[in-house]
């Protein structure tokens, strides 16, 4: 099992990247301890993944996870969706028990 990205995702991290001068850059991806539910994730551009890293590459964009996130993360696909309340990255994560309203936070 791996860690996933949707098109839609990678085209709006290229045009992020591409905006804010960060191309080459991966994107580091872990959980969190707080949030309403929990855990929450977070989600940012870094330039290399640490010696304990696990790295992932999808659809060009390469993924850093941290050892002790990626037990919560595996099989994760993070998509970019678009909506009546504002837009920004969704995470789809088989190892999520619940979640709360917020869509950021949960229970693992």
């Amino acid at each position: 099992m791996s860690i996933s990205i949707t098109q839609k995702a990678a085209e709006k991290v290229v045009e992020i990247a591409t905006a804010e001068d960060l191309m080459g850059q991966g994107l580091r991806l872990r959980v969190i301890g707080g949030g309403c539910a929990g855990f929450s994730y977070d989600l940012y551009f870094e330039d290399k993944p640490t010696d304990l890293d696990e790295t992932f590459e999808d659809k060009g964009i390469k993924l850093y996870v941290d050892p002790l996130s990626y037990q919560y993360l595996e099989g994760t696909e993070i998509d970019y969706v678009e909506g009546l309340h504002g837009s920004g990255f969704k995470f789809s994560n088989p190892n999520v028990k619940s979640t709360c309203g917020c869509g950021s936070s949960f229970s693992a």
